[in-house]
């Protein structure tokens, strides 16, 4: 270690010393390991992203995941090792988990006196099992306004506004089959009411790639420049650097995902535009089984999620 190095070090892990016990400095220094960016290898950690209530009486448990790994998507199938608790085995959740953080991805309905009891989502992924524990305490409820959007989502405009409706979307000919080599071509069918409308575009923008909806009158932030003599950004996976898919403005979309299934799978369009009603796009898949895609139709704000099932033979 150089006297350098040495010089900063000392006086950091003296003043960790000082604030706790040996034990404590050593379980910080077991933290680090998150700290750092992994593109294959590590574990799958489920998560509980809070609870609603539904007109019925019933309570939704939303729960989403995060996969520590940058690059690497994990397939666990639905059983032992994925798994909720009580009940089937099978509610509704992911067996292919994408890299990264997904928020509030699915939903169990509990009935109205579940009352005190646990909704557990098990997984298993590099021999390490990680739960997830949803409960109805109420600090993780979520409110929701009467437009139905969660509190702090944007409208689309003015407070007498019509509220606006997420799309709906459906198939004709589902389940589909495919035989390798072969890129599947769907047409999903949707309806929507045309809201929000389309903000214009600022001339100053026009060329900004940034994919965040900004609607109403809300003004968009500066944006934040690189100075020419600036040093190069480290990248330590390489593997990641893909273009970023971006989201048409100002039309209605729809994109697919693998929800089930042993591999993912490349969609051309990423997002396809809605024209007359219609959104085509071709999915291409590199291993057979079935997979079970989520379609999401997005309107620019508001989005409906629909499943079809896809036999991929040899």
């Amino acid at each position: 270690m150089s006297s350098h190095l040495s010089k900063i070090l000392t006086p950091v892990l003296g003043f960790a010393l000082l604030a706790g016990s040996p034990g404590d400095v050593t379980a910080q220094l077991d933290h680090l390991p998150y700290q750092l960016k992994y593109d294959r290898g590590q574990t799958v950690q489920p998560v509980f992203d809070g609870w609603s209530r539904n007109a019925d009486g019933t309570f939704d448990m939303h729960f989403g995941y995060l996969n520590r790994n940058y690059v690497e998507e994990v397939h666990v199938p639905i059983g032992p090792d994925n798994r909720i608790e009580p009940g089937r085995p099978d509610q509704g959740q992911p067996a292919f988990l994408h890299v990264r953080s997904n928020r509030r991805i699915f939903t169990v309905t509990v009935p109205s006196d579940f009352g005190d009891q646990n909704l557990i989502w098990s997984l298993t992924t590099r021999g390490e099992t990680l739960r997830a524990i949803g409960w109805l305490h109420s600090s993780w409820e979520i409110l929701e306004n009467a437009t139905g959007l969660t509190t702090g989502s944007r409208r689309s405009g003015a407070e007498d506004e019509e509220p606006n409706s997420a799309p709906e979307v459906t198939f004709a000919g589902s389940p589909f089959s495919v035989t390798l080599p072969a890129t599947l071509t769907v047409t999903a069918m949707v309806s929507d009411d045309g809201k929000p409308e389309p903000r214009p575009v600022d001339p100053d923008q026009a060329d900004d790639p940034d994919p965040q909806p900004f609607v109403g009158t809300q003004s968009r932030p500066p944006l934040l420049n690189q100075p020419g003599d600036a040093l190069e950004i480290p990248v330590n996976i390489p593997q990641h650097e893909r273009p970023r898919q971006i989201r048409p403005r100002g039309v209605a979309s729809v994109s697919y995902e693998v929800w089930r299934g042993p591999a993912n799978i490349t969609t051309e369009p990423h997002f396809a535009e809605v024209e007359n009603g219609t959104a085509t796009s071709r999915i291409t898949f590199t291993e057979p089984g079935e997979y079970r895609l989520r379609v999401r139709a997005n309107d620019g704000q508001l989005s409906t999620d629909e499943f079809v099932t896809v036999n991929v033979r040899e």
